[in-house]
């Protein structure tokens, strides 16, 4: 099943940092933007920011502005959530999908889901 696996969560400190990969599973990234996503218990599943295909551009949303860098391998098969200054309210499941970066933010516009990883920060 074609699909992008995230991978690299775990539990952290506040002000604290995690990395995340994400890694195309059947197919190579190429052609494709990536957005990141994420969601916390309770909520819906939010739009974080993404990359294009050339890796020349990126977006993030208000909430992670300044402290999450997201950046992709230059041999299209992953890409990268760096996450820096962590705050609890960043705690939730994280995913990674294709997206057109002119829909960044639309989980509805995403595609090739897979699983997700679990980012806990509490102290």
């Amino acid at each position: 099943q074609l699909r992008l696996v995230a991978s690299g969560g775990g539990l952290a400190q506040p002000g604290g940092s995690l990395r995340l990969s994400c890694t195309a599973v059947g197919f190579t990234l190429e052609y494709y933007g990536i957005g990141w996503f994420r969601q916390a218990p309770g909520e819906e599943r939010e739009g974080i920011g993404c990359i294009n295909s050339s890796g020349s551009a990126t977006h993030y949303a208000d909430a992670v502005k300044g402290r999450f860098t997201i950046s992709r391998d230059n041999t299209d098969t992953g890409a990268y959530l760096q996450m820096d200054n962590l705050k609890p309210e960043d705690t939730a499941v994280y995913y990674c999908a294709t997206v057109d970066v002119a829909w960044c933010y639309a989980t509805s516009r995403a595609n090739y889901w897979g699983e997700g990883t679990q980012v806990t920060v509490s102290s």
